[in-house]
C-alpha cells in the first residue's frame, strides 16, 4: 500500500514523502493516527502541486540549516559531570544537557534534533549529531571531565 505521510516518521521517511509501507501497518496506525493519507492518483497531483508551491520556501529552510550547520565547524563542547573514581559518571549526559551547553555559546537548537548513537555515562570523548533538516546534519565532538569537589563540599 503507498501512503502519503502528513508528519515525520521516525525510520520511515518525512512529512509528504511517498512510501509503501504493509497494509496493516498503513490502515491500523498510519491512518488512524494522522500520520499519513492514502497516496491514489488525485492525492498524488494534489501533493505535487503543493511541492511546486513550496519549493521556494524549502529552499530557504534549507539554506538556514545549512548555515546553522557551517556553525558546527569547530566547536567542541565540555561538560562537568560528577564521577565515581573508576571514571562512570552518576546518571548520564542527555541531549538536553547539550542542547543547553550549545545555548551558551550561541547555537540555539532544540533537543529533539541531537541524536547519541548510544547513552554516555563514562568521562572520556563522544560525538553527537544534530539532524537539522531531511538532508542535513552536523557532527560535534564533546568531552565529559570530571566534576572537581570544592574544599567546602569535602568536608561535608
Amino acid at each position: 500500500m503507498e501512503v502519503i505521510l502528513k508528519e515525520d516518521v521516525i525510520n520511515l521517511g518525512y512529512k509528504d514523502d511517498v512510501v509503501k509501507v504493509k497494509d496493516g501497518y498503513g490502515r491500523n496506525y498510519l491512518i488512524p493516527m494522522g500520520k499519513a493519507i492514502v497516496a491514489t492518483e488525485s492525492a498524488k497531483k494534489v501533493l505535487a502541486e503543493n511541492l511546486k508551491q513550496r519549493a521556494h520556501k524549502l529552499e530557504k529552510i534549507r539554506k538556514d540549516a545549512q548555515s546553522l550547520a557551517d556553525k558546527f565547524n569547530g566547536v567542541a563542547l565540555t561538560l562537568k559531570a560528577k564521577a565515581a573514581e573508576n571514571g562512570k559518571i552518576y546518571g548520564s549526559v542527555t541531549a538536553a544537557q547539550l542542547a543547553e551547553e550549545l545555548e551558551k555559546i550561541g547555537i540555539s537548537i532544540d533537543k529533539k534534533d541531537i541524536v547519541l548513537d548510544q547513552p554516555v555515562k563514562m568521562l572520556g570523548s563522544f560525538k553527537a549529531l544534530v539532524k537539522l533538516h531531511r538532508e542535513i546534519q552536523a557532527e560535534f565532538p564533546f568531552t565529559v571531565i570530571a566534576e572537581e569537589e570544592t574544599a567546602e563540599q569535602a568536608a561535608e
